[in-house]
């Protein structure tokens, strides 16, 4: 299996536009949620910041955001996530295997809404300084246009 890259928003159901007021006649499409995931070692999260090769698309609603432990550090291991220089919540602090759904702050909430015209960078600041552990961040979002707007262009209709 291979993979593809396609250009968004991806708008999925059976009515594209609205022509009546019942079910199956009112527009029901929807932006797709995607993901990315990023791998960090403790070699990585002992140098206290990192910044991975990747953005968030501008324009895109971020929907979650969840920091799964594969291997447990063996000592005290904090992360926290920022996404356009703004801080997703406070540091997570990692203490036993498994996945730490990560509350999205208020201040973050504007951000998480639309992410602005231009991508926006992703950065991880860490504190710890264990030899063995590993973690994956995923961060969700709907891919939307520069905008915030999920409908297409009139010339793609």
């Amino acid at each position: 299996m291979g993979f593809a890259t396609h250009l968004g928003p991806w708008l999925l159901g059976t009515v594209k536009n609205t022509t009546g007021t019942t079910a199956g006649t009112v527009q029901n499409t929807g932006a797709t949620i995607v993901a990315q995931s990023f791998n960090l070692t403790a070699a990585q999260v002992a140098t206290g910041s990192i910044t991975p090769a990747s953005n968030i698309p501008a324009g895109s609603l971020i929907t979650s955001v969840q920091i799964l432990t594969t291997t447990l550090f063996a000592s005290a291991t904090t992360l926290k996530v920022t996404i356009s220089g703004v801080d997703v919540a406070t540091a997570t602090t990692i203490t036993s295997a498994g996945t730490y759904p990560v509350t999205i702050a208020a201040t973050f909430t504007p951000t998480q809404a639309n992410t602005g015209t231009t991508d926006d960078a992703i950065v991880f600041t860490t504190t710890g300084s264990s030899v063995t552990g590993a973690v994956t961040v995923l961060i969700a979002y709907m891919v939307r246009d520069s905008s915030g707007n999920m409908s297409q262009p009139a010339n793609q209709q």
